[in-house]
């Protein structure tokens, strides 16, 4: 069966991924000019809150990827290291914002909240972790660690985990979001765990 497939250039997926970023800058202007913007009544709290659902997103695309070319035959899997590198990007701006619109520059504040606040410790922990992983998405990385490579890229499942933590900890009343995005990543571990299952069996018949 031939599937329907349409190749995106990566300049498109770069394109449609700085927009968000561009999108918010337009709004802070808006805020800075004294004109109305789409921040609501606390621009601080939204922006930071942007920045995170932004990392979120498109950490969640990049997961879904494999499955899309295994179980649709859809082969986006060329557009993972470029789509993964900006949910790294949105969640640094997520942890800028924090720090330049709520704690105002404060560095002692960030120290504090890391150690008093849990949720922050979860977040700050799966940011740290998602580093390796930004700083080795590349072809020499990859020749270079070789097998470790795969390894150390499987971490982006316990990060995800630690992200919906993060996510349902800072919420307070509505968990509809959060509740979402948790049943896509359990579907997400739940083809991993398959894939991996079958594969193994797979090897140990070939054997």
């Amino acid at each position: 069966m031939t599937t329907f497939f349409i190749r995106i250039p990566w300049s498109l997926c770069f394109a449609v991924s700085i927009a968000p970023l561009l999108y918010c800058l337009f709004q802070i202007s808006r805020v800075l000019q004294g004109e109305i913007s789409r921040l609501g009544v606390d621009p601080a709290e939204a922006i930071v809150h942007y920045f995170g659902s932004c990392a979120l997103v498109f950490l969640w695309i990049t997961l879904t990827l494999s499955p899309l070319r295994t179980l649709l035959g859809y082969n986006y899997v060329y557009l993972r290291r470029q789509l993964g590198l900006f949910a790294f990007f949105y969640g640094v701006c997520h942890l800028m914002s924090y720090w330049v619109f709520l704690l105002e520059f404060d560095v002692a504040g960030v120290v504090d909240d890391v150690i008093e606040r849990p949720y922050i410790t979860v977040g700050m922990l799966a940011l740290l972790l998602m580093l390796p992983l930004a700083v080795t998405s590349n072809r020499w990385s990859q020749k270079k660690l070789r097998l470790n490579w795969k390894k150390l890229h499987r971490l982006i499942y316990p990060i995800s985990i630690l992200i919906i933590i993060h996510f349902f900890w800072q919420t307070r009343s509505d968990f509809s979001e959060p509740l979402m995005y948790s049943a896509l990543l359990l579907l997400l571990l739940t083809y991993r765990i398959v894939s991996f299952t079958s594969n193994k069996h797979k090897g140990s018949l070939k054997t």
